[in-house]
Parts: structure tokens; sequence; C-alpha cells
């Protein structure tokens, strides 16, 4: 698991514009929706081209989450991308920016029909819980899956971000969210990529202006402060 770093004068910069630490400290769990982002073979299976080591440690720890959120009445998403349909209409991705092995291998055990589309075993996901396919890093680029309407029409505002590659998938997801006018956290401890480097440069620019950064704990204190909130 990474270790977070957020430096002193950027929390005072987010106190300064936002008033708090946190900007969203109180969270309605019936609002609000655990998104995890490809938390499939693809990413996890050690020999995937895609995979991200770190990504297994953080398994037990989004597990956790989903049922904390679940327990408190907030919805789970397990998101999945898929190379189907990818070829012509992201082309420059696929052809430009990696080799024709490494592109057809990706075509290849990321398709709907390959083990590497599935999610990981050890996930507990629930009946209950979404499963929604994207064929772009963010999923919610409009085009890329059905998740904003599908949110929307849950009545959820606020988003909670983990999932893998920390400064890829959940990154352009979380922009793109917040873009979207959600409320968006990404959850320090249940994000990985390849290194700390990359993962606190990923939340430290996400936490400066587009959204909120917390850990497990404290996403857990905001949503009962929520439940609180509501019960007032």
């Amino acid at each position: 698991m990474h270790e977070l770093s957020l430096p002193a004068d950027l929390v005072a910069r987010v106190i300064e514009r936002a008033g708090r630490a946190h900007p969203f400290d109180v969270i309605e769990p019936a609002r609000t929706a655990f998104v995890v982002v490809d938390m499939q073979n693809y990413f996890m299976k050690p020999g995937f081209q895609g995979e991200v080591p770190k990504a297994r440690a953080i398994v037990p720890a989004v597990n956790r989450l989903a049922a904390s959120l679940r327990e408190l009445g907030g919805h789970v998403v397990w998101v999945k991308n898929a190379t189907n349909d990818t070829r012509e209409s992201w082309s420059v991705y696929h052809d430009w920016l990696q080799t024709p092995a490494r592109r057809d291998r990706r075509y290849a055990s990321m398709d709907l029909a390959h083990e590497g589309h599935a999610l990981w075993a050890e996930l507990d996901v629930q009946p209950a819980d979404a499963q929604i396919v994207k064929k772009r890093f963010s999923a919610f680029l409009p085009g890329s899956s059905q998740i904003e309407s599908y949110l929307r029409g849950r009545g959820i505002d606020t988003v909670l971000i983990g999932g893998t590659a920390t400064n890829v998938c959940c990154e352009s997801s979380a922009r793109d969210a917040m873009m979207l006018n959600f409320k968006v956290v990404m959850v320090h401890d249940v994000l990985a990529t390849y290194t700390d480097e990359e993962h606190n440069a990923t939340l430290r620019n996400f936490y400066s202006i587009f959204g909120d950064v917390q850990t497990i704990d404290e996403v857990i204190a905001s949503l009962k402060r929520g439940v609180d909130k509501a019960a007032a």
C-alpha cells in the first residue's frame, strides 16, 4: 500500500480556498457511490500486461470500504475496462502510443470474453452492487460508459473513487466526475499504482483544485457525520 504525502503548504492552500481541510467532510451515504475502477484480472493477475502489483495489496481495504458504505446505506459500483469496439474509435492510443505487440495483447486480454476482463476473485462483490463497462480510461467521459445516467437515476451526487491505476483511469474518472458536477473524493488507501511518487503526485494535484482526498477512516467518519446530519 502507498504512503500518503500531502504537504502542509498544500493543506493550508486548500483550507484557505475551501475553509477546511476536507471540503466533503459531511457525506450523505444514501447519495454516495463507491466507484471501484479496473480491479480486473488484466490489472491484478501476475503475468498480465497491465499488472499493477500494488493493486493486490489494497483488496482488503476496498472490501472494507465497500462493506461500510453498504451498511450505511450507500451504493457500490464496479467499473470494468473493455477493448471491444475501440479499434477504430481509439486508434491513436492503440496504434501510436503502444507497440503493435502491446496493442494486440491489450485488445485480446481485455476483451469482454477474456478472463482478463473479469473482476479479481478476492473482491467482495455483492448482488446489489452495479457492474458497469467502460471503453476509455475515464468512466465518466461521455460515450465511455453509462455511469453518469446510472448514478443520476439513483440520486447519487457524491463519488468515492478507488481502484487502479491511481494516476490513469482513477484520476481520469475522478476529474471528469467533478466536471459533471459530482462531489468527488479520491480515497488514498483504496487506490494503487506503480510507485508512491506517481500516487502522491496525482492525489496532490487532485486535492489542490478538483476535489477531496481522504483515507478510509476519514471517509467513514465523514459518512457517519452525514448520517447524524440527516437524523438531526
